[in-house]
């Protein structure tokens, strides 16, 4: 009887062990037990892909045998991709090693560049050896007949190879998803730059410009209809959804105010990228290498401060600032050399919002801080300068010879100056109870939700331009560093312009735990002594200790 028991136990668990078998087959789950959701995409980013109709080809050349750093970021990339490709078949990803056949690595190499997947070079002397890897750290999206490229790190010319990759970390989902955006979304959006009041000719924001057109459909707006037809005027800018105002020298009238103010009533979006001072690096190369910084009247105050913002007509110096390039010597023995420039403010990024999060330095030139006003408009603090900042008032003479002369570190201390903000909520209108420069047909003194950017420095948008042709936007030609301008501007337009919350993916938080690079070094020698002759110390002494007592036993 008991022998029969026990056997239908044995076949009872046989079958049990069968039965959840097949179920665990049939039903897959992956379980995120991350404090931080490492794993989990977000909605946005599934919605992306859910409605596939053809295969999405993702191509990642990071792909090698890297230092720790690069292999946390490629297995970080391998666990983000498995994610997508779990959310529908139609993911198909190559991974892709270009440096890997000798016979090939070169024409890879340079092929990949010329392309714009800039290598990077990793130099490690760690072990007393100097190494140099390069590594391209990169990747294809390829859907139907578009490609994009994903960039998998986030440089920066501040930080750290560990805080780079620990921001390209938090930043990966975004990174693709972006991608995915460009290829799966067909571009709804539209975007007027406006002319018409002196705003910088397309040569000058072309990088910029360039940068948004994969995203929104893109073209000039002038306002110098609004003279004859303002009311026609403002119907035809009420058709598109962001309006960008780049560095505008001429004064605004009340009829072009009105109009851009009832843009704003219907819920239109605005990035203004305005001055109070009139000073440019341009006019310091003369002969005297001096000029004069003067107030600019854009006749705008009203129109900002009825919104909650006032652009001061000061200049903000700081110490933690981008330098300019001067000759120092005489005659044939002169040199250019970078010297500290205190009007070229490099500014930091709010961390806490998902436009700047891990955001690099953003370059200004003769910017002005802005001040925040009370009313119920939602305001945050997008860039400042460093806490070693002070004003300077126009008008004021500046000279090129000054930057030789050693600051007064004292005087810089008036703290962070505000450098743009970004207002979101239900907007009064400036003409709110007063008489209107002309008759409009259905007036609103109030708007729906909405937002606008505002930017104290024209020159944030501008890019060089070298022998009639753009350079990249934020790329310092003569330090060869590149500073986060870009990406600034971009993320302020998606952000403007995002109705699905893409941007938002930005404030993901994502903690990684590095070892520290010295104390390893520095502790080699023991842990080294841990792992292997411990080991073999603790087995000896164990033998010895089994030895002895199986003696002892025996021998009595």
């Amino acid at each position: 009887m008991k022998q029969n028991k026990s056997i239908l136990y044995s076949v009872a668990i046989v079958i049990g062990l069968i039965v959840v078998n097949a179920i665990a087959g049939s039903v897959y789950h992956r379980f995120d037990l991350t404090k931080d959701q490492r794993y989990t995409l977000s909605e946005v980013s599934k919605n992306l892909i859910k409605d596939l109709d053809s295969p999405l080809i993702i191509d990642i050349f990071l792909e090698g045998d890297f230092p720790s750093e690069f292999r946390l970021l490629q297995t970080e990339v391998k666990q983000l991709v498995d994610e997508f490709q779990l959310e529908t078949n139609q993911v198909i990803v190559n991974y892709i090693n270009p440096i890997e056949d000798e016979t090939t690595r070169q024409q890879y190499i340079e092929e990949l560049t010329k392309q714009g997947l800039e290598p990077y070079i990793n130099t490690d002397n760690s072990t007393g050896k100097v190494t140099q890897d390069i590594i391209f750290p990169w990747a294809y999206a390829s859907y139907r007949d578009k490609r994009v490229k994903i960039p998998l790190l986030k440089r920066s010319i501040t930080q750290g190879l560990q805080e780079q990759i620990n921001n390209s970390v938090q930043a990966l989902e975004y990174a693709f998803a972006d991608g995915f955006s460009k290829l799966v979304n067909a571009k709804a959006k539209k975007i007027a730059i406006l002319k018409g009041n002196g705003q910088l000719d397309d040569i000058l924001i072309a990088d910029f410009l360039k940068t948004i057109k994969p995203y929104y459909n893109i073209a000039p707006f002038t306002l110098d209809s609004v003279a004859s037809n303002p009311q026609s005027t403002l119907n035809k800018l009420k058709a598109y959804d962001l309006i960008v105002s780049a560095k505008p020298s001429v004064a605004f009238s009340e009829n072009e105010k009105l109009v851009l103010d009832q843009y704003a009533m219907s819920g239109g979006k605005s990035l203004w990228l305005t001055e109070a001072v009139v000073m440019d690096k341009d006019s310091l190369y003369n002969d005297t290498g001096t000029s004069v910084s003067i107030m600019r009247n854009l006749n705008l105050n009203d129109f900002f401060f009825k919104y909650g913002v006032r652009i001061n007509p000061v200049l903000v110096k700081d110490l933690f600032s981008a330098p300019i390039m001067l000759a120092i010597g005489e005659g044939s023995e002169a040199q250019m050399q970078p010297i500290q420039w205190q009007y070229s403010p490099l500014a930091a990024a709010n961390p806490g919002h998902p436009i700047t999060k891990n955001l690099d330095l953003v370059r200004f030139d003769f910017s002005s801080p802005i001040d925040t006003l009370k009313n119920t408009i939602k305001k945050s603090i997008l860039v400042q300068s460093s806490p070693k900042s002070k004003t300077e008032g126009a008008p004021t003479t500046i000279s090129l010879a000054n930057v030789m002369n050693a600051p007064d570190e004292a005087s810089y201390n008036l703290g962070p100056q505000n450098l743009a903000v970004i207002l979101e909520g239900e907007f009064s209108s400036v003409y709110d109870q007063r008489v209107l420069p002309f008759k409009v047909k259905d007036f609103k003194s109030k708007s729906i939700a909405t937002k606008m950017v505002v930017i104290s420095d024209g020159d944030v948008i501008k890019n060089d331009v070298i022998k009639n042709r753009p350079q990249e936007l934020g790329f310092d030609q003569l330090t060869g560093k590149s500073f986060g301008n870009k990406e600034f501007l971009l993320n302020t337009v998606n952000y403007l312009l995002d109705d699905n919350g893409l941007i938002n993916i930005r404030a993901k938080d994502i903690n990684i735990a590095f070892l520290d690079a010295e104390k390893t070094k520095e502790t080699r020698g023991t842990w080294q002594f841990i792992n292997m002759a411990l080991p073999l110390i603790i087995l000896g002494l164990f033998g010895f200790l089994f030895n002895y007592l199986r003696k002892r036993k025996y021998a009595s």
